[in-house]
């Protein structure tokens, strides 16, 4: 460590030697300057145009860095009045080129990003600038959209509850602005539409991702989540429920330790021949493969009555099953239990049962952020977490130096023995500034202790306060501009405040906001006059009282967390303190205890009240958060080796999804697929080097009528002298394609007569026959890749490598998925017949709102364990679409019945109960009619 100190001495750091890189293309932007300040607004609009040509012409964007950056000074200073500064260029240029610009609070990053954002957008392919929520999206794109728009750039948001056109028109400019969240689930979304045209994301080619740790570390700890409702069952929770009150003590096991209920042998025949009686049991065992349903609910049910206790593990409230968090003691309305034990619990308490949830698509933030082929970040917070940016992103982190030298003084951490000894000293710190007129910015690592807190200054008498937490962002925005204020309290969470400088005095852009909103002409003016008087008279009282005090309640898990609380204080070359005070009591010194911390304070005979503060406790406890550090990205970066596996899959799949949707025709595909199946239940039927008497001739029939809808002679075949397997195949493959080659031709023909012509009606049936039963069977696997990744790591206790383990039964899953896919595509298309119908009547039941209509979104913050993402989903998957043409589709061909469906509005379709009457009038269940396909 000695000797890496030393050489960064001496050569500097590596951010050190990157930003002296720099300073030659920042140099020869400055000269510039003169020659663009003379062109007229039009003159430097028309850059624009001439970039772009460039780029066309073969220009590199690293050749157009320089005139580039200098053309969007030039536009800001004339639109916003602000010029950016050297070191604003150099952030602009490290994330250029693919890095992240770790710079301070305070020092601009806002403007930053319009530089790369400018020079990445010149390409047409668009660039994306991501952030931590929807209020920030709103003010950046709209104040640095000015920048953009007047030279010549468009620009959009994607926020909650635009449509599938306002979102497609956002994405469709040059510039797009908008959150984690919205740009993940768009993309999921995107890979469940069955045509290009709905598909409202046009690639990933450039972005920048503001808050960079917060959002590539913090919230990539849960992954986005599609889901939906599942076939209702809401009648088998309640026939197994009833079963329940007779399973006594013999008949099942509990492991508390672990939440788990299993039934013994004796349980399991008891409960075997209930289910028999009530006609719940198909055959003679319950762990029959045709029963696992069964058991899957009979466990649910065990755990709900066994384990989990009304009042403590939850509240019944109007009519619903609410969890009570174990640790907290509080209700979290909104959170269900997983694998259908909430829905055991309903049917327990006799409340009204919803509906299970399917997850239909989803992805880590890692592996979203991973699809763009240039990424970079900011943030003032990333040295810390530069390994992880490096070895999951492949992104570089570079310091750019500050604009002017930091007056900030960071003190030694202060550690009491006591919680109560700690939150003393500080209302006392805190007391003692505001009689002096210095404004303190107080940070907590919860709600609860920011409230603990301002009920203890309330106590003292300590003046008006301000608490703080992070729902509500354009409230705190406003707060958060008034915390400079001389004698100003700012209480808040550690995500308070984010986005928002606090400026000594006051921030102009939000006072005048405030204050001079609906005011117009002579009386706006003067009313702006009149605030900046009152902010500079108020900054310098609260410079000559010591510039912004940070206080920081307890040190976070990680010193990121502590030095964005920190960055607070100090901008902009402003004076300002920051303080740590700790307690052996805090969770970080309680669960990662610092070596002999405790027996120090006993030695040094620590009276009530007072505290230790040395340099050597401030770097011992660093070092503790270093190793928490260290441990957490080992967590994170075991979990995606896990999710990179699932992937590489999900690739393939959406992969091939474009490719069919974008296919005219996809009868190849379909040809392939009908040739293997019949490979493949030949082979099952016919071992290799077998004589016919050898053959399992019924088998195979059956596998004719089943897959290919044929009633073949195959033991007529099986009698003739010299046959072999691969004449019986090559027949069974003629068989099949006259089959449906003649299907076709009838179709066609039926349409004619008909009067309504479709040549390739055939073609729009395949494809999306094709579309819909990858995502039928991408959803079972999904599900099944759940599942195999919470047993998997027992695996360990056999010496067995879990993740090697994992990846080969993912694996042979995936190819169990294909061949899955080839049977149920064949059988399908084999046993469809497409008819022409009359119009339907108008139907009775009402158009469905797709944007609530049962899918649901889903990102848990990892910090509030709340769901930070929309409710209903915006662009939801459109119904049957095969349906909604001038054609019906469906019949039978081996039954006698007319099974061909009616024509119907697909909005009509989504989000019906599989057993409820089909919406398009036909009086069958929606499972048998157009839900069958769907």
């Amino acid at each position: 460590m000695a000797l890496a100190a030393f050489a960064r001495k001496i050569f500097g750091s590596p951010s050190d030697r990157q930003v002296k890189r720099y300073q030659g293309k920042v140099t020869a932007i400055n000269a510039l300057e003169p020659d663009l300040v003379k062109l007229s607004d039009d003159e430097l609009r028309a850059r624009t145009a001439d970039f772009k040509a460039q780029i066309e012409r073969g220009a590199s964007l690293d050749d157009l860095v320089v005139p580039a950056f200098a053309t969007v000074r030039e536009a800001s200073k004339r639109v916003l009045g602000m010029r950016h500064f050297d070191v604003q260029m150099i952030g602009g240029m490290v994330m250029n080129d693919r890095g992240i610009a770790e710079m301070r609070t305070g020092e601009g990053k806002t403007l930053v990003a319009t530089l790369p954002m400018y020079l990445n957008a010149l390409t047409g392919k668009g660039a994306h600038l991501v952030t931590v929520n929807d209020y920030l999206v709103k003010r950046d794109a709209a104040w640095m959209g000015q920048i953009y728009a007047f030279l010549g750039l468009s620009w959009g948001t994607i926020v909650p509850g635009l449509s599938d056109a306002e979102r497609k028109a956002a994405y469709n400019a040059d510039i797009t602005y908008g959150t984690n969240n919205e740009l993940g689930f768009d993309y999921l979304r995107d890979n469940m539409k069955y045509t290009r045209a709905q598909m409202v994301q046009r690639g990933h080619e450039f972005a920048i991702v503001d808050e960079v740790d917060s959002i590539l570390i913090d919230e990539a700890r849960t992954p986005l989540i599609i889901s939906g409702p599942s076939e209702d069952r809401s009648e088998l929770y309640m026939q197994i429920d009833a079963l329940m009150p007779m399973i006594g003590e013999g008949d099942f096991e509990l492991e508390e330790k672990h939440r788990a209920a299993t039934f013994t042998d004796q349980g399991v025949e008891k409960l075997e021949a209930a289910l028999a009686e009530a006609g719940l049991l198909k055959s003679g065992s319950m762990y029959d493969v045709e029963n696992v349903a069964l058991v899957h609910h009979a466990n649910s049910a065990l755990r709900a009555h066994k384990l989990f206790r009304r009042d403590k593990d939850y509240i019944v409230r109007n009519d619903e099953v609410v969890i009570i968090d174990e640790f907290s003691g509080r209700m979290m309305p909104g959170r269900r239990y997983s694998e259908g034990l909430h829905q055991a619990l309903e049917a327990k308490e006799h409340v009204k049962i919803q509906a299970e949830n399917q997850t239909l698509a989803s992805i880590t933030f890692q592996n979203y952020f991973r699809l763009y082929k240039r990424l970079a970040g900011m943030t003032g917070t990333a040295e810390t977490e530069a390994e992880e940016f490096a070895d999951i992103y492949s992104l570089g982190v570079t310091t750019v130096p500050t604009n002017l030298p930091i007056q900030r003084i960071d003190e030694d951490d202060a550690i009491f023995r006591t919680a109560e000894e700690k939150f003393d000293a500080i209302a006392d710190l805190i007391k003692e500034c505001q009689e002096r007129g210095q404004p303190v910015l107080v940070g907590t690592t919860s709600i609860e202790k920011s409230e603990m807190l301002a009920d203890l200054l309330r106590k003292k008498n300590v003046g008006q306060m301000n608490v703080l937490n992070a729902r509500h962002h354009e409230q705190e925005a406003f707060i958060v501009a008034d915390a400079g204020l001389p004698g100003a309290i700012t209480i808040a969470t550690n995500m308070a405040g984010r986005g928002t400088d606090i400026q000594l005095g006051g921030n102009l852009e939000m006072r005048i906001q405030k204050e001079a909103d609906g005011l117009e002409g002579e009386a706006r003016d003067a009313k702006i006059v009149e605030i900046k008087g009152k902010i500079a008279e108020d900054k310098q009282k609260a410079l000559a009282a010591g510039g912004l005090m940070v206080i920081g309640t307890e040190r976070h898990e990680s010193r990121r967390i502590d030095n964005q609380l920190r960055g607070r204080s100090g901008r902009q070359g402003d004076p300002g303190h920051s303080k740590f005070f700790l307690s052996l009591q805090d969770d970080l010194m309680r669960i990662f205890p610092v070596d002999s911390m405790d027996s120090m304070l006993g030695k040094l005979g620590l009276e009530q009240g007072e505290s230790i503060t040395h340099p050597w406790v401030s770097k011992a406890i660093e070092r503790a958060q270093g190793k928490v550090e260290s441990r957490n990205f080992d967590i994170r970066k075991n979990i995606l080796k896990y999710d990179d596996v699932m992937n590489d899959q999900r690739k393939v799949i959406f992969e091939q999804r474009i490719e069919f949707m974008d296919a005219t025709d996809v009868s190849e595909t379909i040809l392939d697929m009908r040739q293997e199946v019949v490979t493949n239940i030949v082979a099952k039927s016919i071992p290799p080097r077998s004589f016919p008497e050898q053959w399992n001739i019924e088998q195979l029939t059956e596998a004719c009528k089943t897959y290919l809808n044929l009633d073949l002679p195959i033991a007529e075949w099986a009698q003739e002298e010299g046959i072999d397997a691969e004449t019986v195949e090559e027949r069974i493959r003629n068989s099949a394609d006259q089959f449906m080659q003649s299907k076709e031709e009838n179709t066609v023909k039926a349409f004619q007569e008909a009067g309504s012509p479709m040549p390739n009606v055939m073609r729009q049936m395949e494809k999306d026959i094709l579309l819909r039963s990858v995502d039928g069977l991408w959803r079972e696997h999904l599900v099944m890749l759940d599942h195999l990744s919470k047993v998997v790591g027992w695996r360990g206790i056999a010496q067995r490598d879990p993740l090697m383990e994992y990846k080969q039964e993912a694996y042979e899953l995936f190819q169990s998925l294909l061949a899955n896919l080839r049977e149920l595509v064949t059988t399908q298309m084999s046993h469809l017949m497409i008819q022409p119908r009359p119009p339907a009547q108008p139907s009775s039941i009402p158009p469905l709102n797709l944007n609530t209509t049962g899918l649901s979104a889903t990102h848990i913050d990892p910090t509030t364990g709340e769901n930070d993402a929309t409710s209903g989903v915006s662009g939801t998957v459109p119904g049957n679409a095969f349906a909604a043409g001038p054609f019906a589709d469906g019949q039978n061909d081996s039954q006698d019945a007319d099974t061909s469906l009616r024509p119907i509005d697909p909005a009509l379709l989504v989000g019906v109960s599989r057993n409820a009457p089909c919406p398009c009038g036909s009086g069958k269940k929606f499972k048998h009619c157009h839900g069958a396909f769907a």
